[in-house]
């Protein structure tokens, strides 16, 4: 097959969608090489986020100088030109939309991924001009494409929901998370990190944006019920959020339980979540939750919230709270600190089910559904 890719978050975004959209490209490279992937990418990354193309990739940036002005109007236009030069079979567009006239693209067919609907679901999180932009690039490639690949079960919910497309348009392929975390850091690295950022003995470690969404406040609040000598680190991007928060805390007396980082070196978030006591994530909604695997995979306990997808992430053995409830929070944080067999429990079956996504297994998938969809008639 020779399959072309909305490649702008792969080279442009090191976390989210771009994370998702290098780890596919990864993936697929190396697992279905026979395959001739093109990623189109409206322009040339300052810093070199893919790394070193395999041989059955490249990378196809616009070439007249007027695209080249013009490259965010060539990645929802000008390329189906493009796309169809170059006689790809199968389009697809990695974070939740395509090229506005892909259609006049008539050999290839198209997929789109859609990671979540929350702006329809918690409006009130976006401002109101990216309400309509997300609602009418993600509807309409959800309309134009011959098939959608949601990320989660709640993710295909939301889409049927929202959008009213039949449930057999719908593929559902798991996201995986980055290899690193499938490696034990050494004593060497453990060391060196925890005396850099100066981290607590135990801690409790949050990693996501520090916004109104994830709900990092219920972790604030549980912490008055948690025993004193346990602390928390708080790793990702600030909002304005993060007041409310600090707030909180000073109005406490906890000022010093919470340690906030932002901007850590992803090849060294491994480590902070091997060396965490137990690992929360009490987003009110996510449209997966990979922080949870990523926990699975260093072998921490997890613990999310009720309410979306999180248990697909964390599996049956991980625990999930109210995401509402701070005593809840805190109830299940104890049992990890002082229930043994428990941790045991969480840490092995939390392994295996991590194991449901490797690599090569999701490979797989998304090749299926990329021969099913080249092979059958539009839906």
């Amino acid at each position: 097959m020779k399959i072309g890719f909305d490649a702008k978050r792969a080279v442009q975004n090191r976390t989210g969608l771009g994370n998702y959209s290098r780890f596919v490209i990864d993936i697929l490279t190396t697992y279905a090489n026979r395959n001739e992937y093109v990623l189109y990418a409206p322009k040339y990354p300052k810093k070199n986020l893919l790394g070193k193309l395999s041989d059955n990739a490249m990378l196809s940036l616009p070439t007249s100088a007027m695209w080249k002005k013009f490259s965010a109007i060539w990645r929802i236009w000008g390329v189906t030109k493009e796309i169809k030069q170059a006689e790809i079979q199968l389009f697809h567009g990695l974070s939740n939309e395509l090229p506005l006239n892909i259609s006049k693209a008539k050999q290839c067919k198209s997929i789109v991924t859609i990671h979540d609907l929350i702006f329809l679901r918690y409006p009130s999180y976006y401002r109101f001009i990216d309400r309509q932009i997300y609602t009418y690039k993600f509807r309409r490639a959800c309309l134009k494409a011959n098939r959608i690949i949601a990320i989660s079960e709640c993710t295909k919910r939301d889409i049927m929901h929202f959008f009213g497309i039949r449930e057999e348009k719908i593929d559902i392929v798991y996201q995986g998370c980055d290899k690193q975390f499938q490696k034990t850091a050494t004593i060497e690295i453990k060391n060196r990190i925890r005396e850099k950022y100066q981290l607590p003995e135990q801690y409790i470690l949050y990693v996501g944006s520090i916004e109104e969404r994830k709900n990092l406040l219920l972790l604030a609040k549980a912490l008055k019920y948690v025993q004193p000598d346990i602390q928390v680190v708080a790793i990702g991007k600030r909002t304005a959020y993060l007041e409310t928060i600090e707030n909180y805390l000073k109005e406490n007396q906890l000022e010093d339980r919470i340690h906030f980082f932002s901007n850590i070196p992803f090849d060294e978030l491994p480590a902070f979540y091997q060396m965490a006591t137990t690992f929360v994530y009490p987003s009110f909604f996510e449209g997966f939750g990979i922080p949870l695997l990523e926990a699975l995979y260093s072998g921490t306990p997890a613990i999310g919230a009720t309410g979306s997808c999180l248990e697909e992430a964390g599996g049956p053995h991980s625990l999930y709270v109210n995401p509402e409830s701070e005593l809840e929070l805190a109830d299940a944080i104890n049992r990890t600190l002082s229930d043994q067999e428990l941790r045991q429990t969480m840490i092995a079956e939390g392994k295996k089910y991590a194991a449901l996504f490797e690599e090569s297994k999701l490979a797989a998938d998304l090749l299926k559904v990329y021969e099913k969809t080249i092979s059958e008639n539009s839906i």
